[in-house]
């Protein structure tokens, strides 16, 4: 039951990223600055609805003669299509998004990870196109590459996408700006830590 909970969520998701798409708004953004990371997934996606449409097409031709499973098939067909369509919004509305706080790490409606600022011991530019599965790191890979690495002064709460909690003291994702991503982040991390303590109160 919990995983149909989380399935209908997650297709929620996606259907609220299609709308926001259509109405060329973006999610979570607020004050913060946005960097995208599905430049060049276009033409994939197009490429998943193109196959989607054939076989649609092909099964529309084999079940004519099944008027009810036809419907049925019809149905499910252009569903997937649209929950396609939703998948390719939420790569564009949803951008990771850098604040004063906190930076929040995205993977289209699948992760949505807030990073506290005072959390990050470093950043860098990395571009990797490899990555092996290790405890306490989370790859968010876009066409099987990442190309900034955050490390983290102690562990952040990942929930995966069906609900298990995992720990992760490195994170990995990919930006299309990502050199103007890793600067940003650099300067906002140097202002939070410049940022002087406040002074004790006076004894007694």
């Amino acid at each position: 039951m919990r995983t149909v909970i989380v399935l209908a969520r997650h297709e929620l998701r996606l259907l609220v990223s299609l709308l926001l798409w259509v109405g060329r708004r973006r999610h979570g953004v607020g004050d913060g600055r946005a960097f995208g990371y599905a430049r060049g997934q276009g033409a994939v996606m197009a490429g998943f609805g193109f196959v989607c449409l054939i076989e649609a097409f092909t099964m529309s031709v084999l079940l004519r003669d099944w008027p009810a499973l036809h419907t049925a098939v019809l149905i499910l067909d252009a569903y997937t299509l649209v929950l396609l369509a939703g998948v390719a919004a939420a790569w564009r509305v949803r951008p990771h998004v850098l604040d004063d706080g906190a930076l929040r790490v995205r993977h289209a409606a699948h992760v949505d990870l807030r990073v506290p600022l005072d959390r990050i011991a470093a950043v860098r530019h990395e571009t990797r196109s490899t990555h092996e599965r290790a405890d306490g790191e989370l790859n968010l890979a876009v066409g099987s590459q990442t190309s900034v690495t955050l490390e983290l002064t102690e562990p952040v709460a990942h929930v995966t996408f069906l609900g298990r909690r995992r720990d992760v003291h490195v994170v990995r994702l990919h930006a299309d700006d990502a050199r103007d991503l890793v600067r940003d982040l650099e300067r906002v991390l140097t202002r939070v830590r410049n940022v002087p303590s406040p002074s004790p109160d006076p004894p007694g």
